[in-house]
């Protein structure tokens, strides 16, 4: 076995480990696997000689990585609700799409949401050492600060995260109600009937499986890309234990909505538009 084969074998060996940090950090499966390829490059081009823990040092530079793309993201303005479902394209070899689907279900809509409110700082202290247990001494250099500052960062994020209100619970006939009032709003074309039945701080996070997913802010922005895609056949449904909606274009599963749904109204919505990973969700159908 040649020295750059067994580099990669050892690389395998943290693959999963350096995908979950990735998720965490930059809540996309395509991003994460586009910083754990990053990080194989970087140590394919690094000394291994002077590495004691590689496990370790891979962790630090897949953290960096995703500090950089998380800083870029703060550089553009936030995206328009303008996700159309694509086609899927063909898996990367080896990926498991049922462990990308436990990997997603493993932190959920609503820790994505919380954690998108940090900084890149204050989530990389926060996921690196709450959820990963890397010590700040390691998490000083990646953020240009002090172990004792870093550990103010994670603090901060850590109060920012147990500070977020939980979502009460709605009875399924509650939400099959609410989840009713919003299809006939967007299939009537109705903006102010979507803005009510929305939280006025409602949270969208839609996800194609390719890039960074679209993240959109308040009623009104939501309201505005729900009458613009409000055609084609919507189906209400049961996923993961709540109603959502399933979205349909020439009989085809093109994408799937998950809502929570708080005091009546829709808080955040959860957009699957990765036709492949909607097909692969358990649904009820409920009309």
């Amino acid at each position: 076995m040649s020295d750059t084969e067994f580099l990669a074998e050892r690389f395998e060996q943290n693959r999963e480990h350096l995908r979950a940090v990735a998720y965490r950090m930059l809540g996309s499966l395509s991003e994460a696997d586009d910083a754990v390829q990053e990080s194989w490059l970087r140590l394919s081009r690094t000394d291994t000689d002077g590495i004691d823990n590689l496990g370790g040092w891979l962790t630090t530079v897949v953290g960096r990585v995703c500090l950089d793309m998380l800083r870029s993201r703060k550089t553009r303005r936030e995206q328009p609700l303008d996700v159309r479902p694509t086609d899927p394209a063909s898996a990367p070899e080896g990926v498991d799409p049922e462990q990308e689907a436990l990997l997603a279900d493993s932190v959920g809509l609503a820790m994505l949401v919380v954690l998108e409110k940090l900084t890149p700082a204050e989530r990389l202290a926060f996921v690196l050492h709450d959820m990963f247990a890397v010590p700040f001494d390691d998490i000083a250099p990646m953020v240009g600060r002090t172990p004792d500052a870093a550990r103010q960062l994670a603090s901060r994020a850590r109060r920012r995260v147990q500070g977020a209100d939980p979502v009460p619970s709605t009875p399924l006939d509650g939400q099959r109600e609410v989840i009713d009032a919003f299809l006939a709003a967007a299939r009537g074309g109705d903006f102010d009937a979507l803005v009510a039945v929305l939280d006025p701080d409602v949270v969208l996070r839609a996800d194609t499986g390719e890039g960074a997913p679209t993240l959109v802010r308040g009623a009104r922005q939501v309201a505005s890309g729900a009458i613009r895609f409000r055609f084609g056949i919507r189906r209400p449904v049961l996923v993961n234990g709540a109603v959502g909606v399933a979205a349909f274009v020439d009989d085809r599963l093109v994408s799937v909505l998950e809502a929570t749904i708080a005091d009546g109204k829709i808080a955040t919505i959860d957009i699957t538009a990765d036709p492949e990973r909607a097909a692969a969700m358990e649904l009820t159908f409920l009309d």
